[in-house]
């Protein structure tokens, strides 16, 4: 209801430099929710949340509290009060004098005798009742009388916690409150957060990087990148309905390929097509999110693809293994155990393949690797490239070594790297004998000024390329890519030759 909508961020953006760090947010956050802007350092969530509590103004948009438009108020007018990442406390001051200190200088509204709004300090007495309460919702009503630097790390958050706390704001902001603080301390006080925030009922907006805090005490979470929203709702929803390819790699673990649908909800990877549950066109190119927990280990032969595990690591209550299947990775979580190089089969259920929309930029081939020749294999084809963009500053020698700035040697035979090529590099010829690979448009769609085509090859591998010229259906062609146009990067570290 709208009536429960306690703050709208309208087209909030805000710009330093020229540079869009908060890009046309749109936002509703409801009363006594928990709200938790996550993603990566420099994505736009620090931004955000200054720009709530008003020690920022925003470029264009407005910011909207309770139905009154905000976006110009000043911070201390707003009924909001922010814990920051590095506390902010008082080293000369105790416990008790840190949380009182905004109570000691704060005018608070009272009515006088003759019913006038009027401003007063409050008294020692009302002062001493609300730390006190304030202490007491945070675990530490003995440590009044304490220093600030005989407190450990969580007990120092607590009492920031409690000095924001104590001016009983309608919204509490938590800029990686929890960041300073070691790992099983962290986990303490993220129950206890949420414990808090049970009891109080208001409106909390937490800002952080680390995936398993959003996922442990949100009701809802934004996931930014770049100054956007690329996803908001619920801990599950995001978990297991990931909307984009940025979305599933930075929320837990997962397994992330580009595919192509090859039928009516069936989809093409890992060099097999799988049945799916979601319905895309025929062709589409497509990326796909597998859950290293929805996949099942067990003897060759026997589930949707066979591999061979590569590494296995004892995770307490599991087995993390990858699994190589073909030149892919697989990451596979079980409680089953198996040795390293044994190889096994793995079965994913077709309710736990999720299919997202891609916005193809470019032909990215995960599954590509150097051959003897210095020459980058794609499909089984095999294209002239650059290798020395692999290692900066680096050449090739007399005999095809790739020789690094400080003289070290490397044999590329057989490295794995990931090969881009972009959409406009794609040369086609209507001659098959003119290009370095052979195949046949399978799809082709006008895009106001140009066309965008699919080529597929023999061996099923797909290229897409912008023309401006019109193609059809089943047309035989053949492509070629200039050396220069590939991009090249490493799946793993190099490792150099060891000297005669």
């Amino acid at each position: 209801m709208k009536n429960d909508v306690i703050i709208e961020l309208q087209n909030l953006t805000k710009v330093y430099d020229g540079k869009t760090v908060v890009d046309n947010l749109n936002l509703k956050i409801q009363k006594g929710e928990f709200v938790t802007f996550l993603g990566p350092s420099g994505c736009g969530k620090t931004t955000t949340l200054r720009l709530i509590a008003g020690f920022e103004n925003p470029t264009e948009g407005r910011i909207i509290l309770n139905g009154v438009d905000i976006t110009n108020v000043p911070a201390y007018k707003r009924p909001v009060n922010t814990v920051f990442q590095r506390y902010a406390l008082f080293s000369h001051l105790d416990v008790y004098d840190n949380v009182a200190f905004g109570l000691k200088v704060k005018k608070f509204p009272f009515s006088d005798e003759f019913g006038d709004t009027k401003m007063r300090k409050l008294t020692a007495n009302e002062i001493d009742d609300k730390v006190v309460a304030a202490l007491k919702l945070v675990d530490l009503e003995e440590f009044e009388d304490r220093d600030i630097a005989t407190l450990s790390g969580g007990q120092q958050q607590r009492v920031a916690i409690a000095r924001a706390l104590v001016n009983e704001p309608e919204i509490l902001l938590l800029d990686e409150p929890l960041s300073a603080l070691d790992l099983k301390m962290r986990k303490d006080m993220q129950l206890e957060l949420k414990e808090m925030h049970k009891k109080l009922g208001i409106t909390f907006i937490y800002v952080t990087h680390d995936q398993e805090e959003a996922l442990t005490m949100s009701d809802t979470i934004v996931v930014m990148d770049d100054g956007v929203v690329q996803q908001m709702g619920t801990p599950l929803d995001i978990y297991n309905e990931p909307e984009n390819a940025f979305v599933a790699d930075f929320i837990g673990e997962s397994n992330l390929y580009n595919a192509r649908m090859s039928g009516k909800k069936e989809v093409r990877f890992l060099g097999k097509v799988h049945e799916c549950v979601d319905d895309f066109p025929i062709n589409e190119k497509v990326d796909v999110v597998i859950r290293p927990e929805d996949i099942v280990i067990g003897k060759p032969g026997k589930g949707s693809v066979d591999g061979v595990i590569a590494t296995k690591i004892f995770k307490g209550v599991h087995y993390e293994y990858v699994v190589m299947v073909g030149k892919n990775e697989v990451v596979v979580e079980s409680t089953k155990s198996f040795d390293e190089n044994e190889k096994v089969s793995l079965t994913i259920d077709k309710e736990d393949i999720h299919i997202m929309k891609t916005d193809v930029v470019a032909n990215i081939y995960t599954d590509a690797y150097i051959n003897d020749k210095n020459e980058v294999i794609i499909a089984s084809h095999a294209f002239k490239c650059d290798v020395t963009k692999l290692l900066a500053d680096s050449h090739l020698d007399e005999h095809g070594y790739l020789i690094g700035p400080k003289g070290e040697s490397y044999d590329l035979n057989d490295v794995d790297v990931i090969a881009t090529i972009g959409l406009d590099d794609v040369v086609i010829f209507d001659n098959p004998d003119e290009g370095e690979v052979n195949g046949e448009i399978i799809l082709v769609l006008f895009l106001g000024d140009h066309y965008r085509i699919t080529i597929r090859t023999e061996d099923e591998e797909d290229f897409v390329a912008n023309t401006p010229y019109q193609w059809n259906e089943g047309d035989l062609i053949s492509l070629s890519v200039e050396p220069s146009k590939i991009e090249l990067k490493l799946k793993g570290a190099l490792v150099a030759r060891e000297k005669n």
